[in-house]
């Protein structure tokens, strides 16, 4: 059975046996089968005397209800009803009344059921996320919802209502127009509440925060203002080297949303976010080209400092031996910005334990073929840079490739 795109199976016992319908008035005959009450009174009508099911011949005609029968059936038939109600998307007409119902009665606020409908209308097309945007108050009062969480206590009747708020405001954050005015709204006393959603939410919660902090970072103050939010930095670290990789990828992504301002990335470093990017990259189970393009984007960006040269050039070089190692090999997003690092660390900079890494692991090769590639021109001025530090003479070497290079990806 089939109701619009909800799939239901009906119990066999549920069906008449005659019209294979769900039964609405259920009666058993003396042979003790049961059958719907119009479907048998029709087989009667027509002049039989048996039991269809059975063929026996019945000793009467009397009906007797099932009354238990019908019980269950107007059970299974209730929930099915709610299922279809609760799995259908509501129209604009039906979202608007029931945020101005809100509007109006203030002590009763968003309950849950009205929140989840209003996530299935968000989820339906990008035109319901605008239309949700841009309805007068509405992300005002979603904002509001966020002050109501008892942090004492992870059953506060109001979490799983701002946990369905957060989910909305994230899925529709794109279209809010004035994206300073909702940033400073969340930023001024509400951050608290979101550290405690991402410690205690699930993945998908997770991944909304980490979406909606990305967009509130709008500049350097809101960027260091998120940063150093007590707890939500180490938070969102540790969840970096969680097994799902949409929650990697959009950590990583707020990550570099907010790492600009120089002490936050001395906060990203002291946090130890160098050693996790060097498990992610060197981790051969993680193939996500768009998870290894923003772990060298962080590195990149770590790589401006003195403390993060330090820390990517520190140990047996494992740091610098994974970027050598995605020249080439993931994309020319991700080439750039490894190219980037180790022209930072060992060009830039001219860091000895750089040097030493990258010729352990035949960067200067890689560099060369880097080179007859079509790269972009400011790829390849710093690979002529790092040619300089390794005094590589560039055009000899050039020609001792020339007939080796047949699997350069093209730049």
């Amino acid at each position: 059975m089939r109701k619009d795109d909800l799939y239901i199976t009906v119990p066999t016992f549920f069906r008449c046996p005659i019209s294979l319908d769900v039964m609405k008035s259920p009666v058993s005959l003396c042979t003790g089968v049961t059958y719907d009450r119009a479907s048998i009174q029709r087989w009667l009508d027509g002049g039989n005397n048996t039991c269809p099911a059975t063929m026996q011949i019945l000793q009467n005609k009397d009906f007797i209800p099932n009354r238990t029968l019908q019980r269950l059936i107007e059970i299974w038939s209730e929930s099915v009803r709610r299922r279809s109600t609760e799995s259908s998307t509501p129209t604009r007409d039906e979202i608007s009344d029931a945020i101005d119902r809100v509007k109006i009665e203030k002590e009763d606020r968003f309950d849950r059921e009205i929140l989840s409908k209003i996530v299935r209308f968000a989820r339906e097309s990008d035109e319901n996320r605008g239309f949700l945007a841009g309805k007068d108050d509405f992300v005002r009062l979603l904002v509001d919802l966020l002050t109501q969480v008892d942090l004492k206590t992870k059953s506060s009747p109001k979490l799983l209502v701002v946990q369905e708020a957060v989910k909305i405001l994230s899925m529709i954050r794109n279209k809010i127009s004035d994206r300073r005015r909702f940033s400073n709204s969340i930023l001024s006393n509400r951050l608290t509440v979101i550290i405690f959603l991402f410690k205690t939410g699930n993945v998908e919660l997770k991944i909304d925060i980490a979406g909606l902090l990305e967009f509130i970072a709008v500049d350097g103050e809101s960027k260091l203002v998120i940063a150093e939010t007590d707890g939500l930095i180490r938070e969102m670290i540790k969840s970096i080297t969680n097994s799902d990789l949409s929650l990697t990828e959009s950590v990583l992504s707020c990550l570099i949303a907010i790492s600009s301002p120089k002490r936050v990335k001395l906060n990203l470093i002291r946090e130890k976010l160098i050693g996790d990017l060097t498990r992610l990259l060197s981790d051969p189970m993680i193939t996500s080209v768009s998870v290894t393009e923003k772990c060298l984007k962080l590195l990149e960006s770590l790589a401006s400092t003195k403390e993060g040269r330090s820390e990517i050039c520190g140990g047996d070089g494992e740091c610098l031996k994974s970027v050598v190692k995605k020249l080439m090999k993931v994309s020319t997003v991700a080439t750039e910005h490894a190219v980037t690092v180790l022209w930072s660390v060992s060009y830039l900079f001219k860091e000895e334990k750089a040097l030493e890494a990258v010729t352990s692991t035949n960067g200067v090769t890689k560099i060369l073929l880097l080179l007859q590639s079509n790269c972009s021109h400011s790829v390849r001025r710093m690979l002529t840079d790092l040619l300089k530090v390794f005094k590589v003479n560039s055009r000899s070497c050039l020609s001792a490739y020339d007939t080796k290079t047949t699997h350069i990806m093209p730049f």
